[in-house]
């Protein structure tokens, strides 16, 4: 079974904790989504390299990063019959562009992918019971 993600829980813990639950949830989610993907012919990095390159790279990694997992799940969207209107690249939007309305763009890129996480974790759940 694979836990559903609760995006106002996201944002909060996030918030009071100045971003170190971000960071746990990042490596649960890098986990899980493996887990939900698999057999995709791909695979997101480890958190330790997520971590690391979004450090060396003053978190352009991290932008990146959040384009590919969008695309990951959006791909996955076919796989499980599930319809998923936003690609990486509406992710990417939001999180750049959004970043000029006061970093909302973020959280609502966040969003985004938290939902389209959960409508593959409903799938995949119902196929493995």
């Amino acid at each position: 079974m694979i836990k559903q993600r609760d995006f106002p829980i996201y944002v909060l813990l996030s918030i009071i904790t100045c971003g170190i639950y971000g960071l746990y949830w990042t490596y649960l989610f890098i986990n899980d989504i493996n887990k939900l993907c698999e057999g995709d012919g791909e695979e997101t990095p480890s958190f330790l390299m997520y971590f690391l390159l979004s450090l060396v790279t003053c978190g352009i990694y991290s932008i990146y990063w959040h384009y590919k997992v969008a695309d990951r799940i959006y791909k996955n969207g076919f796989r499980f019959n599930v319809q998923i209107q936003e690609t990486g690249s509406t992710v990417l939007l939001w999180i750049v562009v959004g970043s000029l309305l006061a970093g909302i763009g973020y959280f609502i890129g966040m969003y985004l992918i938290i939902k389209n996480f959960n409508l593959l974790a409903d799938e995949y759940n119902k196929n493995a019971s």
